[in-house]
């Protein structure tokens, strides 16, 4: 997962469920005269295929040229193809576009969309992934997060979290799920969106999977692991009874995140042979994870990250001069043994 280089089509993936309101904003993003060419995928299966406004009437076409430029494209075989054909017609010129949006279908699963960019090389040498929204519809969420593990799934690996719908519930309970969702997923800024209505500059290149030396994790969430520290005799409390909001109730999701910290540096080699055996038996149940790290003999910063079990790495740049030089990891996922994880790192350390 190296960083971006010259000539890498940007990739968006667009998730959420039915109803969130992807379809308004994939119209948005496609109407709004912002000088783009964007492809869309639409990942469609057996859903009622929504665009039908968007795009012209049932052609046998694959792909629809739009009048502004931008493509539209629904996938009848698999991910891989359509991309790597997409890729081909831009470098021969017969096709025109700045950029990609894949729309998965409201149940799916990001993390073997994302795994593509990463494991097929060909994919890999034409475009970036950039990141993965997920639109969240505040009316239904709490019903939705309930019940469905994958809509728990989709909180978990985005990048960036859009709230619709908020108008129609009471500000109680936006901010009772937006709490939630910090638990399930402190990484992702949360923003509160009106009929899908997002200025571009918030759905694009927001450079989510980049190796960059931020760990970007919610400082209020932070603060209410701190407070935890102090409450190690008992390990039954979760941490969002420290905080000083209003809960209805402490939801206890599958999908959960913490932070490992420490001052000490790392082992280079105990850490990599953990992390290694860690993704081996966890990595289907590890969304997302990404670590600032100090490690013995680099007078840089190390930076991982990774989505299941890919897991990249890169050497970051020095620490500043007078930095507390500190370890920071945040992991994202389902049923994670903290315990065994939080142990095992410390282990680690040299």
């Amino acid at each position: 997962m190296s960083s971006a280089s010259q000539g890498l089509i940007p990739a968006t993936i667009l998730t959420g469920f039915l109803g969130s309101g992807k379809t308004t904003l994939l119209k948005r993003v496609l109407s709004e005269a912002h000088g783009q060419k964007i492809a869309v995928i639409e990942n469609e299966f057996g859903e009622e295929n929504v665009d039908t406004e968007i795009l012209v009437a049932e052609t046998q076409e694959q792909i629809i040229q739009m009048s502004n430029g931008c493509v539209c494209c629904t996938i009848r075989e698999d991910l891989r193809t359509t991309l790597s054909d997409l890729a081909t017609k831009k470098r021969r010129g017969e096709l025109d576009f700045d950029r990609v949006v894949i729309e998965t279908t409201g149940l799916a699963d990001p993390g073997p969309v994302a795994q593509t960019f990463f494991m097929d090389d060909e994919i890999a040498e034409s475009f970036l992934l950039d990141s993965i929204l997920t639109l969240v519809d505040a009316k239904h969420a709490e019903q939705q997060l309930d019940t469905r593990q994958e809509a728990r799934r989709q909180i978990g690996f985005a990048d960036q979290i859009f709230i619709s719908k908020s108008d129609l519930v009471d500000e109680a309970s936006v901010d009772a799920l937006s709490h939630r969702i910090k638990h399930m997923n402190p990484r992702a800024p949360q923003e509160r969106v009106h009929f899908g209505e997002v200025p571009i500059a918030k759905v694009f290149d927001l450079r989510g999977f980049n190796l960059n030396a931020k760990l970007d994790i919610d400082p209020d969430f932070l603060k209410a692991e701190e407070h935890d520290h102090h409450h190690h005799h008992d390990h039954d409390h979760e941490h969002g009874e420290h905080c000083d909001h209003p809960h209805h109730h402490v939801h206890d999701d599958d999908v959960k995140s913490f932070v490992f910290r420490s001052d000490r540096a790392f082992n280079p080699a105990k850490l990599e042979e953990f992390l290694g055996a860690i993704v081996q038996v966890y990595g289907p149940k590890m969304l997302r994870y990404k670590g600032v790290l100090n490690m013995k003999g680099t007078d840089k910063k190390v930076i991982f990250q990774g989505v299941h079990q890919l897991m990249g790495s890169d050497l970051g740049p020095k620490w500043m001069p007078g930095e507390k030089k500190q370890s920071k990891m945040v992991f994202i996922g389902i049923d994670l043994p903290k315990d065994i994880l939080m142990q095992g790192l410390e282990g680690c350390l040299a």
